[in-house]
């Protein structure tokens, strides 16, 4: 048996991370300390004093266990770590775990490219963001590729160079085709620099460039050149017109502000980038126990960068935080440079808290509440949930599959992660289907399933090992759900055993119309009622998979019926493909077009567009 009182007098003078447990052996809260004997005895001393929080916490500590680190900063990261895993009853917990998307120029390689990333890594390549969402990614993405005719294919150029035929975007005048080995990479450069300029802020200085260029065709009377110079200072402004000025530091600065509820607290986040802001986000937190406010906004900091891909040169508060010193090293660490966490006292940068503290007030004032009672509406049935199913925990984590082919064609498998009750979409994953070419939604699941457990027990072991920072596959869920019934489920199981893992599995009983009536679990039918909320949870979770499975299969299909529909076709070649794409734009308007049109494409005769046009009118 666990002795308390033997136990705080082994308690070593040495930084780390403690660990509360309560009688069922639960963790319950974790913390870090630069002394562990002196930060957990004081739990056990007088509760005169103690708030509200650490006098309910202590009342149900059974045991605890201790890590030792060798400094404060391991005692950090290892702490974040542990919660962001265990998500302890009595830890301040951040629901919200988003990667935000970044631009990456990969001035790393030859002839770079642009492209979307949430993973910033330290590889040479430029780095832009965060951005607020996945859309604003790619229309900033999409203005540049029209701007600027660059190569968005994976070829290594270093060795590939000349060896390969030019795509699709090389025909149509949307790459010059550096793959082919004649183009000026100083003429190459000259692009991503001005496409650098435009991403660092200064498109007013782009601007002037396209203007002079636009002049210079205006005057040579090239108008179609002229008219495109016009369009691209037009999407330039397009794109900057929202984004408000708010600093002539170009220092890149995340400024966070909170205001209290009676029971939830809101941080607001501003993303400054340039001088910009570029995006913001709010976080509603419980506040059960009245925390410090100190203590708040250093569980939000520790939690939010441990999963952030990118911290700025700055981070501004409204207020100190006990363990500045330590978080700033930290970041730093992370970062790979000086990162300065300030606390402004006059000036701009105190206006700017003010302007985001009063953002997080408004946002309380009209999410607070109803976020507080949705939550509490999705504990109650998450709790519902445990009690039909006799499960050992809440199933706060859920994560169910589903497998879409046509005839086992393009057989793909989706993953969905629900936490709380809500859509994680940042830890949905897709797969495709490598070892299975035939109809067996068995194999395929048996697959996908392996892959998506053994990746987690891998990067389990590196995190372990601190060799990397947790990744969406280390976290498993509370409860697997199968689209399908016994069969699935017996699937499953076995994959679990065979990797020796421990996790409830439930599957979906259909009636005859295919439509969900109820759970089997260990072997047992449970019928829900259909307008009870447990009910109406699964059916969101299983459309959710159902629909993320059937997106990715139809985009798969769609890509190869785009690449194939014209191959297939008797006297159309390569180069006829190509001049078709380029004419008509999409395979659409070549359908559509009569024998007279087709005949009028670059390298078509009578033949072949009457061969093309019968091949779309068959009927």
């Amino acid at each position: 048996m666990f002795n308390i009182e033997e136990e705080l007098k082994k308690l070593p003078d040495k930084p780390g991370v403690y660990i509360m447990k309560n009688e069922k052996g639960e963790i319950i809260y974790i913390g870090k300390a630069i002394s562990l004997r002196k930060r957990v005895r004081q739990y056990f001393q007088s509760s005169r004093n103690n708030p509200p929080k650490v006098n309910a916490m202590v009342k149900n500590i059974y045991e605890f266990e201790y890590i030792i680190v060798d400094n404060e900063v391991e005692a950090l990261i290892l702490e974040a770590n542990l919660i962001k895993k265990h998500k302890p009853k009595y830890n301040i917990l951040l629901r919200d775990d988003k990667q935000y998307p970044y631009i990456k120029v990969t001035t790393n390689e030859k002839y770079p490219r642009v492209l979307k990333t949430r993973q910033v890594l330290k590889d040479g390549a430029k780095y832009f963001g965060p951005y607020p969402s996945g859309y604003a990614v790619n229309d900033a993405i999409e203005i540049i590729r029209n701007l600027y005719p660059i190569r968005t294919c994976k070829l290594n150029l270093e060795k590939n160079i000349g060896k390969t035929r030019p795509c699709l975007n090389y025909y149509i005048g949307r790459c010059l085709g550096p793959c082919q080995g004649n183009v000026d990479e100083k003429k190459y450069m000259d692009m991503i620099n001005e496409i650098l300029l435009f991403l660092n802020g200064k498109e007013d200085k782009l601007v002037e460039v396209i203007e002079e260029r636009m002049k210079e065709a205006s005057k040579n009377l090239d108008f179609e050149s002229a008219a495109k110079y016009r369009d691209q200072i037009n999407s330039l402004k397009l794109l900057h017109e929202k984004q408000k000025i708010v600093s002539t530091n170009l220092v890149d600065q995340d400024i966070i502000g909170m205001a209290r509820g009676i029971e939830e607290v809101c941080i607001q986040i501003f993303f400054i980038r340039g001088g910009k802001i570029v995006g913001r986000e709010h976080f509603i937190l419980e506040d059960n126990y009245n925390e410090d406010r100190k203590e708040i906004l250093s569980s939000f900091i520790k939690q939010f960068y441990m999963g952030s891909a990118y911290v700025p040169k700055e981070i501004l508060l409204e207020e100190e935080i006990e363990d500045i010193d330590i978080v700033s090293k930290w970041l730093s660490e992370k970062k790979g440079s000086k990162v300065s966490v300030l606390v402004p006292k006059r000036g701009d940068k105190v206006n700017l808290i003010e302007m985001v503290r009063k953002n997080a007030l408004d946002m309380l004032n009209q999410y607070g509440d109803r976020f507080l009672k949705k939550q509490r509406e999705n504990q109650k049935v998450l709790e519902r949930l445990q009690y039909i199913l006799d499960l050992e925990e809440t199933p706060i984590r859920i994560e169910a599959f589903d497998i879409s082919n046509i005839s086992g064609v393009e057989s793909v498998g989706s993953m969905v992660v629900f936490e709380m009750g809500e859509a994680k979409k940042t830890d949905y994953r897709r797969f495709k289907i490598k070892t299975i070419n035939t109809p067996n939604d068995y194999g395929s699941m048996e697959e996908i399933l392996k892959r998506r457990f053994k990746r987690g027990i891998e990067e389990r072991e590196l995190i372990k090992n601190n060799e990397i920072e947790v990744k969406g596959f280390s976290n498993f869920p509370d409860l697997i759900m199968m689209d399908g019934g016994k069969g699935q489920v017996n699937v499953a199981l076995r994959v679990l055993g065979e990797l020796g893992l421990s996790i409830p599995v439930c599957g979906l009983v259909k009636d005859d119309f295919h439509k969900t009536r109820g759970i089997i679990y260990n072997n047992k039918e449970i019928n829900l009622e259909e307008d009870s909320l447990e009910f109406r949870l699964i059916y969101r979770i299983q459309e959710e998979a159902h629909r993320f499975a059937i997106n990715y299969h139809r985009s798969l299909r769609s890509k190869k019926m785009f690449k194939s529909e014209l191959d297939d076709i008797k006297g159309i070649g390569e180069k006829r493909k190509i001049e078709l794409l380029k004419h008509f734009q999409s395979i659409d308007k070549i359908k559509q077009a009569s024998i007279e049109e087709l005949v009028e494409v670059k390298g078509m005769n009578r033949l072949a567009a009457e061969q093309l046009y019968n091949h779309f009118h068959k009927s």
